[in-house]
């Protein structure tokens, strides 16, 4: 099994509610990939890692790892997976869930900064149902941000 297969398993048993048996999955396959590993596996894998987490802190860990893969990773990486991915549609949902994980935090002026980056990038996301699930939580984040409110978003993953 590659990585990716090994990464869209444990990916998948969270989908279908093992949250405990994927969130080992991925944490085996990080191991065996490294901190320094490929950017690509190390984005994807710790960005859909941070969503199995309900702690705040556990998902940042998480979100700040896949921030720091992307940053590290070229369009022409990514589209070894995939032709249609640029790494500049990553950026928003990244942002995202770094600022979500803030305000759930109480970190609000963190928050901001990171929803700011969230909205700056929006123009890389696609038109579509993804597009619109991202422009649209970016928004609720924004006003939850606004209102100091630190409650879990029922449209979370």
């Amino acid at each position: 099994m590659t990585t990716m297969e090994a990464i869209s398993a444990a990916v998948n048993l969270g989908r279908e509610g093992d949250v405990v048996s994927a969130r080992r999955d991925l944490l085996t396959v990080w191991q065996e990939i490294g901190a320094a590993g490929d950017p690509f596996h190390r984005c994807t894998l710790a960005h859909y890692l941070a969503d199995l987490y309900d702690d705040p802190a556990e998902s940042l860990v998480w979100d700040v790892r896949a921030l720091d893969a992307a940053d590290a990773l070229t369009d022409e990486r990514a589209q070894q997976h995939d032709a249609s991915l640029q790494v500049a549609g990553f950026y928003p949902s990244l942002y995202l869930n770094l600022a979500d994980n803030f305000r759930r935090l109480g970190a609000f002026r963190a928050a901001a900064e990171h929803i700011g980056h969230a909205e700056q990038h929006t123009s890389a996301l696609p038109d579509g149902p993804y597009g619109d699930t991202i422009r649209t939580a970016i928004r609720e984040v924004s006003q939850a941000i606004t209102d100091r409110d630190t409650t879990r978003r029922a449209s979370a993953p």
